[in-house]
């Protein structure tokens, strides 16, 4: 029997003294928004908190970009491509700040590359052996949106589609935009099996943002307690006083950290790159 990723023992080791929260959905769900609102809080909270987020490690960035420009990536490559990504960010970001105690938030983690490359046609049992290295996630969320209304969001005011984003490597179609939307229904095919498979936390991103945020929050506060704090400081306290999170909060923790030592701090995350399907 071929061994498969188990989020009740993948890793394979001790439970880590830090906690791991992800989200997870379909391109147009929102969830990208809601996991930066969490990060700010948190901070605005005075835990220490790491972050990650699909495809944005610099070791790959080079190869990828020149096997989609030169449209050159099979769905297996493309998934070998997206794994050592994945297991430089975790060997390197995601775990040692487990490790140290931390709250570790990512953006896309395994079950994306479950969900994409198998509505490409990689094989799921493949998939899950591949990413068995990795950690279970403290909390899983899934922000599940119809398909239309993710249409809408997504495409809304977009210009235009790029190839591998479409789908059109796998001739679902030769309008690009309906080959996003056959594309993103086996996407959505494959979040909604995982649902039950790895009891992903379900929200409905559907709902009002605040509303939203109100429930993520009120899931993630629990797991906090006892994970490892920030060093203290004034504008941490102005903000959690205020309440000020969201937008509001940029300028101030740039302008803060730019006055601080760089080993004081609180948010720690891998480089930022544009994320790809």
């Amino acid at each position: 029997m071929t061994p498969t990723f188990n989020a009740a023992t993948a890793g394979g080791a001790a439970p880590l003294p830090g906690k791991l929260v992800i989200v997870e959905g379909v391109d147009g769900s929102g969830k990208s928004t809601q996991i930066d609102l969490v990060r700010k809080w948190l901070i605005a909270e005075g835990y220490a908190i790491a972050y990650s987020e699909w495809n944005s490690s610099p070791i790959v960035s080079d190869v990828t970009r020149h096997g989609k420009k030169n449209r050159l990536l099979s769905p297996q490559t493309f998934s070998l491509i997206h794994a050592a990504d994945f297991a430089d960010r975790y060997h390197r970001y995601i775990l040692p700040a487990l490790e140290a105690g931390a709250i570790v938030l990512v953006d896309r983690y395994v079950y994306t590359a479950f969900a994409r490359d198998a509505a490409r046609g990689v094989d799921r049992g493949w998939l899950r052996q591949l990413y068995s290295f990795a950690t279970a996630p403290t909390v899983a969320f899934y922000f599940r949106v119809p398909l239309d209304e993710a249409l809408k969001r997504i495409l809304r005011g977009r210009p235009e589609l790029k190839w591998y984003e479409a789908g059109m490597d796998l001739r679902l179609s030769d309008d690009p935009y309906e080959s996003f939307r056959l594309f993103q229904a086996r996407i959505l095919e494959e979040y909604e099996a995982m649902t039950t498979e790895f009891g992903l936390t379900v929200i409905d991103a559907t709902k009002p943002m605040t509303r939203q945020q109100r429930e993520v929050r009120d899931i993630v506060r629990p797991h906090a307690d006892g994970t490892l704090r920030a060093p203290p400081s004034a504008w941490k306290a102005v903000v959690r006083d205020s309440r000020i999170f969201g937008r509001y909060l940029d300028e101030l923790v740039e302008n803060e950290r730019s006055k601080r030592e760089p080993d004081d701090e609180a948010a720690v995350r891998a480089p930022d790159r544009e994320t790809v399907p």
